[in-house]
């Protein structure tokens, strides 16, 4: 678990740690980039629509699953959704990128309504890998 404040400095910040995570537990290289992609993709959401003061990221292996995870503030009653992209807009595709990635993705409300963590389940991690969390 890994706790950043909610600049955009933290979005290279949170693609530096995960990378780092990736290497030292040993997870396939082509997982471990679509691992960068995925937390860059999800934080930036939780910054740019949440509104809170910071984020907090989580990484856990179970079995042959990545779970990435990203806990925000988000007061409202509406959660991130994937939307056809604008053609003429350079933003809008973080959703359909994590989709594309991702096994499996979702939103979870933190009880007490107090944010919602988005997650996104990446596999196979390797042939060979124990598991791990962080």
């Amino acid at each position: 678990m890994f706790r950043l404040p909610a600049a955009a400095a933290s979005v290279r910040a949170a693609r530096t740690h995960v990378h780092e995570r990736m290497t030292d537990w040993g997870i396939a290289p082509e997982v471990g980039d679509d691992a960068v992609l995925v937390i860059s993709e999800l934080v930036t959401n939780a910054i740019a629509h949440a509104f809170g003061d910071h984020v907090v990221c989580r990484l856990c292996v179970a079995g042959q699953r990545l779970r990435i995870e990203v806990e925000d503030q988000a007061r409202g009653e509406t959660a991130p959704a994937q939307r056809p992209p604008d053609p003429d807009r350079e933003s809008g595709r973080g959703l359909a990128l994590v989709d594309a990635l991702a096994e499996d993705w979702g939103v979870t409300r933190v009880p007490g309504g107090a944010g919602q963590i988005v997650w996104a389940d990446l596999s196979p991690v390797s042939p060979d890998f124990g598991g791990t969390g962080g």
